[in-house]
């Protein structure tokens, strides 16, 4: 039997490899369930209590490395319109121009450019946040990921919860207004946590997502 010419040969091993790296990303690949993951924020109101809020819409991708979580990574997106702090006239005032200016900024994302550990259970992660079209290097203290469990359908499911404090004004949400007796209405750093699920679905076909 004839060998291929080395150029055939060299193609051939190209695409097994390119088709190997395609497989081993597809089999890392998680998506983040958007039934269990919301972003939660708090922010101080008038200096003397915490408003808190939340994102109930988020979604996105995340290449899981399980055997070592920092060559792990995240794009997530969140729909600010989405956003609940339990009153409805102080939410449309959030989604107005005043604040996140829903019409024309419609998404919150990040993107993560490196994960480090933290020691047992933390890690740290490095990556681009942007809202309201501004973009920013931040660091998220991260909890998890948790351990693996796999659902009645075969479908398997980790979580974890990142942190990280903000300056509004950094990313161009500037409104405020002050006090008769000094200080602001709403203050300048807001913390944001992100509590997120994710899935991998099994190969059955036909398998649902556990709710």
């Amino acid at each position: 039997m004839s060998l291929p010419p080395p150029k055939s040969a060299f193609l051939v091993f190209l695409a097994c490899v390119l088709l190997a790296i395609g497989a081993y990303a597809q089999s890392n690949t998680w998506t983040i369930d958007p039934n269990h993951s919301s972003a939660q924020f708090t922010v101080r109101h008038m200096m003397i209590s915490n408003v808190k809020g939340t994102f109930s819409k988020v979604s996105g991708m995340v290449q899981y490395d399980a055997a070592d979580p920092t060559k792990s990574v995240v794009d997530a997106t969140i729909d600010v319109g989405s956003v609940d702090t339990h009153q409805e006239g102080r939410d449309r005032d959030l989604r107005s121009a005043n604040f996140f200016d829903v019409e024309k900024y419609p998404t919150m994302t990040f993107k993560s450019k490196k994960i480090e550990s933290a020691g047992p259970g933390k890690l740290k992660m490095t990556g681009d946040l942007t809202i309201h079209g501004v973009t920013k290097e931040v660091k998220f203290d991260v909890d998890g990921p948790s351990a693996v469990v796999k659902d009645t359908q075969g479908n398997m499911h980790t979580g974890a919860e990142a942190t990280v404090t903000i300056n509004r004004r950094d990313f161009g949400l500037m409104y405020n207004r002050m006090l008769e007796t000094g200080g602001a209405m709403v203050g300048d750093d807001v913390q944001i946590t992100l509590d997120i699920e994710m899935v991998k679905r099994s190969a059955t076909p036909g398998a649902s997502v556990s709710r």
